[in-house]
C-alpha cells in the first residue's frame, strides 16, 4: 500500500497549524514542535522546505518564527507534499525511463488513474478545508465535558 511519509503528514498538520494560528504572530520551532509532539530540529528541515517552496516565511528575531507566506485558502496539499516529498506516485513505473515495458505495460492505466486521482484530490485541497475542520478545531481548544464523556 502507498503511504504519504512522515515528513508529508506532518508539514501539512504544521501549515494547518500555522493556518489555525493566523493573526497571532510567528510560531516558533519550539511551540510547533511541542504542538505536534516532534523534534524542534525535525520541525526545522520541514520549514526549511517548506520555506524554499514559499509556503511560509521566517522572521528573525525576539518575536520569530515561521507564519505563512499565502493565505491559507491558496495553498494545497499537493503544494505541501511536493515541496518535502516530491512526486507522489502510486507505482514507480511511471517516472519518465523507469521501465522499458511502460508503453506496452496492461496495468499502467491503472496506475495512471491512481496518480490522477490522488493528484486531483490533493490539488483541490487547500488549507482552509482542513483547518476547519473538527479534529483541527478540537486540537486547538482545552477539551469539554461533552468532549469527555
Amino acid at each position: 500500500m502507498m503511504t504519504i511519509s512522515t515528513r508529508g503528514r506532518y508539514a501539512t498538520r504544521i501549515v494547518v497549524l500555522l493556518a489555525s494560528e493566523l493573526g497571532q504572530g510567528p510560531m516558533t520551532k519550539y511551540q510547533i514542535a511541542d504542538a505536534e509532539a516532534i523534534s524542534a530540529a525535525y520541525v526545522q528541515q520541514l520549514m526549511m522546505a517548506l520555506r524554499l517552496a514559499g509556503l511560509v516565511k521566517s522572521h528573525r528575531g525576539r518575536e520569530g518564527g515561521f507564519s505563512l507566506n499565502r493565505p491559507p485558502e491558496t495553498i494545497t496539499v499537493a503544494e505541501i507534499l511536493q515541496a518535502v516529498e516530491g512526486d507522489i506516485m502510486p507505482a514507480p513505473c511511471r517516472s519518465p525511463g523507469h521501465c522499458e515495458r511502460a508503453a506496452a505495460c496492461p496495468t499502467r492505466p491503472v496506475w495512471e488513474k491512481a496518480a490522477q486521482l490522488l493528484d486531483d484530490l490533493f490539488s483541490s485541497t487547500v488549507i482552509t478545508d482542513l483547518a476547519g475542520s473538527p479534529s483541527a478545531e478540537s486540537r486547538l481548544r482545552p477539551p469539554t465535558e461533552s468532549d469527555r464523556s
